[in-house]
């Protein structure tokens, strides 16, 4: 069996979807797949049953997977196939025909146009959308398009011999053109409606579905509101897999994330507008760096004498130090003008923020790995002295609004790493509003006695986020309760407030003392004081939010009514909104680029 720490590695996989990688110890590209929910699908081939023979000859030579996130499942399967197409992985089905793209088509020089699937050379005269990334995509595309505009499908020969209308005319996806039944100027509208829309020009169509479904449910029409929201959605989801094509030219995708002292870069490959793969690298830290400085480095390495070859534009998700001169030696190098650049828009800001969102969960699957966290562990046994390393630990954060809504958090990690179904919030309730000390005692002091009447397991090190009056706080409490054999650690952000300069508080002696910014038990302390803020952060929203009765769209800054009515009639709910994506949202009237990237942000906060 492989030696590949999967159990830790799933558990910090998103649940958007992507395309993951599988690699042999050599570094060879075993596997190629995609997926709707990365973590339920590679976390499916660990099973300890129901793997075929081939699944399990592959698991058992799995040394490394990467994963690379995407906007919608359509994306992931047109990276999915550049990948397998110019890669060749053993364990993938690779095609003898090397079929084209298929495209929607829709003729031109008929009375009454015809709208089909097809692939091929493109000899007719009409007009041609896509590429669609199969043909069950266009087939979805055009079973809905004839629900909306009732184009006929049909070949030009059985629609010349209709003598009455076929079964498409009966079950209301054709307007019957073929015989008589619709006018030529009605059907030339259907078929500018379908170009329109077919081209991403869809506002009109979407305005008047919008005022449909807004009339249908004034007159109490419920169940044909229904209908007409859920074609909104349906058009979004169409619109959705035409996005991963559309720039030319050649450019990579650089982005960097940084945690914990660990950096990974991410690199996307995209050529002839189309992206053919993805790479991850985990250049080490001795420094508390920012993404730009990890830039910084990385490229210069990357491109520079290494043979490899320089595209005309450099994307960056951070703007390294010394931008210009390193352009100009880039430049230098592959003899043409070459740009770097992070500030972008339209489908080259939608790959930046994929391949950032991809940097971020690699990342944090790295961190989690079984030797990360084993030699983190042993930095931490050696810093407090513990005889042996810790089994478990807990970290407590308080989180509010200004006194409203006081949740805290506890979470807990083993030698795995995160233990997520050991993790509890806690209501905090009749206390003086943001009073922090008192919100910290009365969370570790339900913990605690809980933990002690069921004689269940205490952690061998406890962690507070905050100062020394939390640490008090949390001493009194096993104080009170008779709990011993527990170090607590608080963890002050100190005078600068920056990741790497915190002050560890230990609460036996009270003494204060500050690692090195790279210290492992240092990283390894950040990573659960991070992960027990997130979580309370979490909690708190939650609870505001139930409190309030409100929909998220009313928490965003700069959202009003207007906009919100807007917003929910393009894409039907509150739910269409936050499935959208930032080009989507880019597309409604009032919503510029920065607003767009503000709503999805706030939407998609912790995911």
């Amino acid at each position: 069996m492989t030696d590949f720490d999967h159990k830790a590695f799933v558990k910090t996989l998103t649940t958007r979807p992507g395309v993951y990688q599988m690699y042999d110890a050599s570094g060879g590209l075993l596997y190629v797949g995609k997926a709707k929910n990365l973590k339920n699908r590679v976390g499916s081939y660990f099973r300890a049953s129901g793997l075929t023979d081939k699944t399990m000859a592959l698991v058992a030579r799995i040394h490394d997977i990467q994963v690379t996130v995407t906007s919608t499942e359509v994306d992931a399967l047109l990276l999915e196939h550049n990948l397998i197409k110019t890669e060749q992985p053993p364990y993938n089905i690779l095609l003898r025909d090397d079929k084209s793209y298929p495209y929607i088509f829709v003729s031109s020089e008929d009375k009454f146009p015809r709208i089909a699937l097809h692939r091929g050379v493109k000899r007719r005269k009409g007009e041609y959308f896509g590429p669609y990334p199969s043909a069950g995509a266009v087939r979805e595309s055009l079973h809905f398009l004839q629900k909306v505009f009732k184009m006929r499908p049909c070949e030009d020969s059985y629609f010349k011999n209709r003598s009455r209308p076929c079964l498409q005319y009966q079950i209301d996806r054709c307007s019957g053109p073929c015989v008589d039944l619709v006018s030529e100027e009605e059907y030339a509208e259907q078929v500018a409606s379908t170009s329109l829309f077919l081209r991403g020009k869809s506002s009109q169509l979407m305005e008047r579905l919008a005022d449909d479904m807004e009339k249908a449910a004034a007159e109490l029409a419920y169940e044909k509101a229904a209908i007409y929201r859920d074609q909104i959605v349906q058009l979004q989801h169409v619109q959705a897999s035409q996005g991963i094509e559309g720039v030319t030219g050649d450019l990579d995708i650089l982005a960097a994330a940084v945690s914990n002292g660990r950096a990974c870069v991410q690199v996307l490959f995209v050529r002839g507008a189309r992206v053919l793969g993805s790479k991850t690298y985990y250049p080490p830290l001795k420094l508390q760096e920012s993404a730009g400085m990890v830039l910084a480095a990385f490229i210069p390495q990357f491109y520079l004498g290494a043979g490899r070859a320089i595209p005309a534009e450099i994307i960056v998700n951070a703007t390294p130090e010394g931008a210009d001169v390193l352009a100009e030696a880039l430049s230098a190098q592959a003899q043409r003008n070459v740009k770097v650049r992070s500030r972008v828009r339209d489908s080259r800001a939608q790959w930046l923020q994929l391949a950032q969102q991809t940097a971020e969960n690699n990342l944090a699957s790295h961190l989690t790995g079984r030797q990360t966290v084993l030699r983190r562990l042993q930095a931490l046994q050696d810093f407090l002295d513990l005889p042996e390393l810790p089994e478990r630990m807990e970290c407590f954060d308080i989180s509010h609004s200004s006194g409203e809504a006081t949740v805290a958090s506890c979470v807990v990690f083993d030698q795995q790493g995160p233990r997520k179904t050991d993790y509890r919030k806690f209501n905090i309730e009749d206390i003086v509003a943001g009073d922090d000390y008192a919100a910290m005692h009365q969370a570790l002091e339900r913990r605690y006695k809980r933990l002690k009447k069921a004689d269940a397991a205490m952690p061998d090190v406890l962690f507070i986020d905050g100062g020394k009056g939390q640490v008090t706080q949390a001493m009194a409490v096993l104080e009170e309760l008779q709990v011993t054999g527990i170090e607590v650690i608080g963890v002050a952000k100190g005078t600068t407030r920056k990741a790497g300069f915190e002050t560890l508080i230990k609460g036996a002696t009270g003494e204060e003392r500050q690692l090195p910014p790279d210290h492992g038990a240092l990283h390894l302390i950040q990573q659960i004081r991070d992960e027990a803020h997130r979580f309370a952060i979490t909690g708190h929203r939650a609870r505001r939010d139930k409190a309030r009765q409100r929909s998220k769209l009313e928490d965003i800054p700069g959202i009003g009514s207007k906009r919100r009515r807007v917003l929910l009639r393009h894409f039907g709910s509150a739910q269409g909104v936050e499935n959208a994506n930032v080009e989507e949202l880019k597309k409604i009237p009032g919503i510029h680029a920065a607003m767009a990237q503000q709503i999805y942000d706030h939407l998609h906060a912790g995911k």
